[in-house]
């Protein structure tokens, strides 16, 4: 049998979005397969952390891409990022936690490329009048990451219904970002 190891780090991110504390032997138990093969592949935690962060960055870089941020209005862009990001939101917000993949010199440049991608969305939104000036891009960024997260983990335990994920962020962002006619 061959190991799949696109489908050991899909096992493990849905593991580890609901169990961030979970065990190597856990993964594997999730994966179906037995903990020396899952250490074949991941030597350890931080091996498999590394694996899902390039994981988590391809799969918001394709969310980016299918979102077509240009086209429209900036809250339209912002509406179909929402809705392709949010089935790898859990993964996104397991990772951003992860202090380890922020801290020392060996960060993984598909952060910055993120960044930049999505602080470039929202200067524009910015210069076309859409969004306050008064909060930076950067800001925005942060604040786009920790809703799509704190989203993810209060549809994870119940305390928001799914169907409610994409509405609740982009209001609430939208809300906050949109600049109003005095400004």
């Amino acid at each position: 049998m061959t190991l799949d190891r696109e489908q050991v780090l899909r096992s493990a991110a849905a593991l580890l979005t609901h169990k961030s504390t979970a065990t190597m032997d856990e993964v594997a138990k999730a994966a179906g397969i037995g903990r020396a093969t899952l250490h074949r592949h991941f030597a350890g935690r931080d091996a498999l952390v590394k694996a899902l962060e390039n994981l988590g960055i391809q799969e918001f870089e394709a969310a980016l891409d299918a979102s077509a941020l240009d086209e429209g209005s900036a809250e339209d862009g912002l509406r179909r990022f929402v809705a392709a990001v949010e089935p790898g939101a859990g993964l996104l917000s397991f990772l951003v936690n992860e202090n380890q993949l922020f801290e020392g010199d060996e960060v993984n440049e598909g952060w910055s490329r993120l960044d930049a991608r999505v602080g470039a969305f929202f200067r524009r939104g910015q210069e076309r009048g859409e969004f306050r000036i008064d909060l930076t891009p950067a800001w925005l960024t942060e604040a786009l990451y920790g809703l799509i997260g704190t989203g993810a983990w209060a549809v994870q335990v119940g305390r928001v219904a799914p169907k409610d994920f994409q509405y609740m962020i982009v209001e609430l962002l939208i809300g906050g970002a949109r600049r109003s006619v005095e400004q």
